[in-house]
């Protein structure tokens, strides 16, 4: 189909129909987080064929539908780590790790540091401090301009942007650059080595509540992601790469990244990323 073209009611019922095929799947996902899910089994209550099901969730969601559950569970790890006083190993246990080897080494590369770092990060941590890196006028991530565009969020919206440059189509672990906004309005990424990027925003309403910004709130938090990939060569990109923010749906991948492990760390009070 080519692009703007417009939906037939059948392919708008079609797509309607996919995304709540998708929602009822992410919906028992986290109902039954510990549980061992296949595959097939998401299939069946997709009520589609395992192909074809795997295929629409990707294209809903942007991910397989296997890793969106890697996600919601370190999301779930996340939580029980700054809420609960429960170990790293029974926390491992009760999100449906059987490994706590293989537990640390997904929740470090999708969140950007180990569980007991991160526990541990938010105990020393306060929200004046936090604030302070959050209200600094600068670029904090880079300087100089390789990817431009312009933020976008409701007239009502007061807080920081956060702007992320990753790697692959989906926000984990540490960004390979990005930059913080006090505000929606232009920015700037870079400069950056050459090569193929996607850049995602997630913007954090004003709180005085720190556990907000370890733990996003899906019903306050706003995200954007660009309309393409970014293609970096010679130092530049060809943009600019606006993103208007909206609100977030069943369909969206957690935001795992963890902000402030990102900011401690280039203020200096944080040990670098592993």
């Amino acid at each position: 189909m080519e692009t703007g073209a417009k939906l037939s009611i059948s392919e708008s019922h079609t797509i309607a129909a996919h995304r709540q095929a998708v929602e009822r799947v992410i919906l028992s996902m986290r109902e039954h987080l510990a549980e061992p899910l296949s595959l097939p089994e998401m299939a069946k209550i997709a009520c589609l064929s395992p192909f074809h099901f795997d295929r629409v969730f990707h294209q809903t969601t942007g991910i397989p539908p296997v890793q969106f559950l890697y996600a919601l569970r370190i999301e779930a790890a996340k939580r029980l780590l700054l809420t609960t006083s429960q170990s790293v190993t029974d926390v491992c246990y009760e999100v449906g790790y059987n490994s706590i080897g293989t537990f640390t080494k997904r929740f470090t590369q999708l969140v950007g540091l180990p569980p007991r770092e991160f526990r541990s990060l938010a105990g020393k941590l306060s929200i004046s401090l936090l604030e302070s890196w959050c209200h600094r006028p600068e670029d904090f991530f880079s300087a100089g301009a390789c990817i431009t565009g312009q933020v976008v969020t409701p007239a009502s919206f007061a807080g920081v942007v956060f702007l992320g440059l990753f790697p692959t189509a989906i926000p984990q672990s540490n960004p390979v650059a990005g930059t913080l906004l006090t505000s929606a309005g232009p920015y700037h990424i870079g400069p950056m080595p050459d090569g193929k990027y996607y850049v995602f925003a997630a913007a954090f309403p004003h709180t005085r509540e720190l556990i907000a910004y370890f733990l996003p709130d899906a019903s306050s938090l706003l995200v954007g992601a660009g309309d393409r990939p970014v293609i970096v060569s010679n130092g530049r990109s060809e943009g600019p790469f606006d993103m208007k923010l909206r609100e977030t749906r069943v369909t969206d991948p957690p935001i795992l990244i963890s902000l402030p492990f990102l900011l401690a760390t280039l203020a200096g009070g944080a040990s670098s990323p592993r």
